[in-house]
């Protein structure tokens, strides 16, 4: 080998050296450029919208395959399973209309019985008011009458009750004792009894009714107030928008009449 060739053989050596120097380099940048991983938000946006999809491909497959059966199904049967249906449906249609029957029916009774139960309370006030059990209080007028004389007998005290009662009158007070439907008077002028207690002069009779109705009924010509002032009597007629009858009689059982509903 000549002295030429020599540094020939040695110059391309090194060059072979350098390019697999540099081939080792690349790889090297190769292997660091990939680990560790380096993911950007693109990145994992763009994965995870994959995801999403890939899950909804696979919901889609398994419900079209879960609905298979029907697409495979014949006519008959198709027609059955929607007579099946609409079986199913009537029958849930007519147990709401039930319920619905029901419901509006207990809201009627709830409401008949208490609409009964309050008609019950009414009827019970207005027979206590007629029987003297409960006080009342309303528009009227007071008769007061006095008897410097003593000449006021029984039967004028009475007849001035039966005009009252005629007049409308609802519930009528005596010097403290409650007109009922057998009061009575007695007595002589001077000593005057109702229902067997003893009343005195002057004589005040708290009435309970139209005023409009009540003062024009002892006015009439020949009437109460007339009668008692012939007897020397000084009558006084008042109106009022609220009378008080509030004198009470006790509650009395029969003791023979039975209720003809037991």
């Amino acid at each position: 080998m000549s002295n030429e060739e020599l540094p020939r053989d040695q110059e391309r050596t090194g060059e072979q050296q350098a390019d697999m120097s540099e081939q080792l380099t690349g790889r090297q940048r190769l292997i660091a450029g990939l680990w560790p991983p380096r993911v950007t938000r693109a990145q994992l946006i763009v994965a995870l919208l994959l995801f999403v999809l890939g899950l909804g491909l696979a919901i889609q497959v398994r419900s079209n395959s879960d609905n298979s059966a029907l697409r495979g199904a014949r006519q008959e049967d198709l027609v059955r399973i929607l007579d099946e249906l609409d079986d199913r449906t009537q029958r849930l249609e007519d147990e709401k209309q039930r319920l619905d029957d029901q419901r509006t029916e207990l809201e009627n009774s709830s409401d008949q019985a208490e609409e009964a139960r309050k008609q019950t309370v009414e009827k019970e006030r207005q027979l206590g008011v007629l029987a003297g059990t409960v006080a009342a209080h309303g528009p009227g007028i007071t008769l007061t009458i006095n008897d410097p004389g003593d000449a006021v007998q029984a039967d004028m005290l009475l007849d001035a009750l039966q005009e009252l009662r005629a007049a409308g009158a609802e519930a009528i007070e005596v010097n403290g004792v409650r007109v009922v439907a057998n009061t009575y008077f007695s007595g002589d002028a001077g000593a005057i009894k109702v229902d067997d207690r003893s009343i005195s002069a002057p004589y005040v009779f708290k009435v309970i009714g139209k005023p409009q109705d009540l003062e024009p009924a002892l006015n009439i010509p020949g009437g109460v107030v007339q009668t008692l002032e012939k007897e020397q009597a000084t009558v006084h007629v008042a109106q009022a928008d609220d009378i008080v009858v509030d004198a009470l009689r006790p509650a009395e059982q029969p003791d023979y009449a039975r209720s003809s509903s037991q």
